[in-house]
């Protein structure tokens, strides 16, 4: 048991016997426990397998290839439309893992057959993603702009295609184009650390907040 997880687990104000049962029942699977993004993480030869979160209305184990995995039982769940690898199996009360405890087992095992197997997730290519319209429209404007998001790597593309295309209404898209064109040309993704405090680089970590207190 890697006593940060421990920490994790006695530190906790909800969830508290729901994931400590997942964590007996994922170490019966004999995954390594380990500590990654704040969550309790169990690896196969260093490979993330799975990982136990709490929620506020639930708690879950999640399954880094979920999609690759055969749910036979139809409770692995997809956490949002844009995920394309992980999926979860959400618990309510605790009786649920109790009963589930059996299956739980059975879904770890197959991703680990997964993670020995090499299989991998089959992600939508960049050329899959549709670039709105206000986009194209910055771009014919203001060739650096175009230039500096081609620059960006595939996922940070991806990344703001989705925030744009998530937007219902032109303007929204527009202004969320506009208020994040400085951090493209900066070359940082949605989601980097820009002031430069992150523990968790590249991506932020919430550290920039102290700046303003």
């Amino acid at each position: 048991m890697n006593p940060k997880v421990t920490a994790y687990l006695d530190n906790l104000n909800r969830w508290q016997e729901g994931l400590t049962l997942l964590r007996k029942i994922i170490l019966d699977c004999n995954l390594t426990e380990a500590y990654k993004w704040k969550h309790p993480c169990y690896t196969y030869k260093n490979k993330n397998v799975v990982i136990i979160h709490d929620f506020k209305d639930y708690c879950a184990i999640s399954f880094l290839k979920g999609s690759l995995i055969k749910d036979t039982e139809g409770i692995l769940i997809q956490p949002t439309e844009n995920i394309q690898a992980s999926r979860q199996i959400r618990f309510t009360n605790l009786n649920e893992i109790k009963t589930l405890s059996t299956i739980i087992k059975h879904y770890i095992f197959e991703a680990i057959e997964v993670e020995k197997s090499e299989q991998k997730v089959a992600y939508k290519a960049l050329s899959d993603y549709d670039i709105p319209t206000e986009l194209e429209e910055q771009f014919q404007n203001d060739n650096d702009f175009k230039n500096a998001f081609s620059n960006l790597t595939p996922g940070r593309q991806k990344g703001y295609l989705l925030f744009f295309n998530k937007a219902k209404r032109s303007k929204t898209k527009t202004n969320r184009i506009e208020n994040n064109k400085q951090r493209i040309l900066d070359g940082y993704g949605l989601t980097d650390c820009t002031c430069g405090l992150s523990k968790r680089k590249p991506n932020c970590d919430g550290s920039h907040k102290q700046l303003n207190a």
